[in-house]
């Protein structure tokens, strides 16, 4: 195999079996994952989940969606999917993992072989790891509109601006950012896209409080912060085509099955719990679901197959986002129904033998809806650029 980053992959995953490869994967997960961190209920920090995942890299899984000759596994959509089912089987924990989902293919598709070289081995090693520089106090769903601004000084570039609700960015070591480079033309002519290391001086970074009392989102403050020249990707003024490819990457992983999947689990284990498995309107209600989950999963593949081709993605990506995340939510309120009065407590409750967060679900579908584009969002690209329909 001709790899030029990364671990050799010890053999050709797609020549397996599904089933398997399924049983070669969960046995690694269940031999190797330390249980004390299966379903954490909320986002870890980097030091305590980083034995797993660099034993990950090591041992060359830590990017499946990868290419080979990247230093991935080279899953096919399909190896790909059952790779993620079992990683939320198990309740192995999510990492920051914006490097490797987002970073990563972006930079096979529009860096330069020198940044290819520079930056992507960084991210297999897990020593790079990525915030999203997106979103901002009066730009978030209308994202053209952001207001950061960076101005070419020298063999730099001076940014200055503030980004809010960047997940996990005072764990993160680098941030992939957008910022307004130009002043002529439509607003999405004038967007650069730059990679940013933290630790440079002007950055500062400010953690909030949500609604489930953790400290995942952050604001992030660029007080003439200097990024060298050469981690701008793609052209000067063209980084809105790296954004939206950048986009689709995330839809597709956010409309993956692994978000409802995981409110299944949930689901099903507190059923089980309050003794409802044979209730035949539960059964009802879950079975709905199950078949909602499972055509998510079959028009998933189609779209994952594409990005395996190295196609790009067409603005129809946005219903996998509206498909996965609002079911994810309709199984969160189900949820909270059968727990009965137990559905509005925070925390771990006894119900029946077993001890659960209720709530965890529910927290985590509540924002869903929202980040990497909302869903109001979402349908109004469908509309205008799928069905073609005119504007109100």
């Amino acid at each position: 195999m001709n790899v030029r980053y990364g671990v050799e992959p010890e053999r050709d995953w797609n020549a397996l079996d599904d089933e398997e490869f399924r049983a070669l994967v969960r046995t690694e997960f269940e031999q190797h994952y330390p249980p004390t961190l299966r379903y954490p209920p909320r986002r870890l920090l980097w030091k305590e989940q980083s034995d797993w995942y660099l034993r990950m890299a090591a041992k060359g899984w830590i990017a499946p969606n990868w290419p080979v000759e990247h230093g991935g596994m080279g899953l096919s959509p399909a190896k790909l999917l059952i790779f993620f089912e079992e990683q939320e089987r198990h309740g192995i924990a999510r990492f920051q993992d914006h490097g490797i989902r987002m970073i990563g293919p972006a930079l096979m598709r529009f860096g330069t072989e020198e940044q290819r070289r520079r930056l992507l081995p960084p991210i297999l090693r897990c020593e790079h790891r990525y915030c999203q520089g997106y979103s901002e106090p009066e730009a978030g769903s209308d994202l053209a509109s952001l207001r950061t601004t960076a101005v070419r000084d020298g063999q730099s570039w001076r940014v200055n601006g503030t980004k809010i609700w960047t997940t996990m960015a005072h764990d993160a070591t680098r941030m992939f950012l957008l910022a307004r480079t130009g002043d002529e033309g439509p607003p999405q002519a004038q967007i650069s896209f730059f990679l940013l290391d933290l630790t440079t001086p002007g950055v500062t970074i400010r953690p909030i409080r949500d609604i489930a009392g953790e400290r995942e989102l952050c604001e992030v403050f660029l007080d003439d912060v200097r990024i060298p020249a050469e981690n701008l990707v793609g052209e000067v003024n063209r980084g809105w085509t790296v954004a939206k490819s950048v986009l689709g990457f995330e839809r597709v992983h956010v409309g993956s099955p692994q978000l409802p999947l995981s409110g299944l689990t949930l689901l099903e284990r507190l059923a089980a719990a309050r003794g409802l498995t044979d209730d035949p309107a539960y059964r009802d209600q879950v079975a709905q679901l199950r078949l909602d989950v499972a055509h998510l999963s079959d028009i998933h593949e189609q779209f994952a197959r594409k990005l395996s081709r190295g196609e790009a993605l067409g603005p129809d990506v946005s219903l996998l986002k509206i498909w996965a995340t609002e079911t994810f939510q309709r199984i969160a309120d189900l949820v909270i129904e059968i727990a009965g009065p137990a559905g509005g407590a925070a925390g771990e409750v006894p119900v029946g033998n077993d001890q659960i967060r209720i709530l965890s679900g529910y927290y985590r579908a509540r924002p869903s809806t929202i980040y990497g584009g909302s869903s109001e969002v979402q349908r109004d690209i469908i509309a205008k650029q799928v069905l073609k329909l005119p504007s109100a």
